[in-house]
């Protein structure tokens, strides 16, 4: 019985059917023969499983950037620990309204792929359809 391939230091296996690949550095590599199977599969997935990320990195940026605005809006109010307050506010505002542009960029981005991943099956199945028979 054959057993799967195993890296040099012997700690990982490929999966069966997958080729060997050396890299530059010496070691060995596992490449799957096949496209990843998400791709290939059909398999229909929830719009949270496809969106959840972005959605994720939006909530904690308007999070952050909601934080900041108190934080700074305490600069205005209160005196004592005024200079820390100065200092802290605008960095979470900034940081938080870099995660929420992020994430509203990621949106489109994920569409758009989904679209290309629609139209590369539909050819792929024009394609098996008339070179099949």
């Amino acid at each position: 019985m054959e057993l799967p391939p195993r890296s040099p230091d012997g700690s990982e296996q490929c999966p069966r059917g997958a080729e060997l690949a050396a890299s530059s550095t010496g070691s060995t590599l596992c490449i799957s023969s096949s496209r990843s199977e998400s791709v290939w599969t059909g398999a229909p997935r929830s719009r949270w499983d496809i969106y959840h990320k972005p959605l994720i990195v939006v909530a904690v940026g308007a999070a952050i950037f909601l934080f900041g605005v108190v934080i700074t809006s305490l600069a205005c109010f209160l005196s004592k620990h005024k200079k820390v307050y100065k200092m802290s506010g605008p960095a979470f505002l900034s940081l938080g309204l870099m995660l929420l542009v992020c994430g509203l960029v990621w949106i489109p981005i994920i569409r758009k792929k989904q679209k290309q991943r629609q139209k590369s099956q539909f050819l792929q199945s024009l394609k098996s359809f008339f070179f099949n028979r």
